[in-house]
């Protein structure tokens, strides 16, 4: 994945939501204030850590040059993650499924 994407999880629901609105705004925007966003190298450890066997999700797959919005590092978890303190536009995301290996685990997407 070139160094310009990042990628967030989320579920249908919340994409279709977003589709309505124009922008991508996931559950627990308004209390966290920002987007939890990972790496290539941290998505399917953050998928397993959080969503194991959880149906209908999406990864978005964000470009970084069309994102209108700050992006900080932060640490989390010993590592830093990327977090995007904005809705996000949608023509800076690519939808594509999170389906989970039949013993509900995230290896590949």
């Amino acid at each position: 994945m070139p160094m310009n994407e990042i990628l967030h999880i989320c579920t249908r629901r919340e994409w279709e939501a977003a589709r309505q609105r124009g922008v991508y705004q996931p559950d627990g925007f308004e209390q966290e204030g920002f987007i939890h966003c990972s790496t290539a190298a941290q998505v399917l450890e953050v998928a397993n850590r959080l969503f194991r066997g959880a149906p209908d999700l999406l990864v978005l797959r964000i470009d970084l040059s069309r994102v209108n919005a700050p992006v900080r590092w932060e640490a989390a978890d010993g590592e830093l993650y990327p977090h995007i303190y904005a809705p996000l536009d949608l023509q800076a995301v690519e939808a594509i499924p999170l389906q989970p290996d039949p013993d509900s685990v995230y290896r590949r997407f």
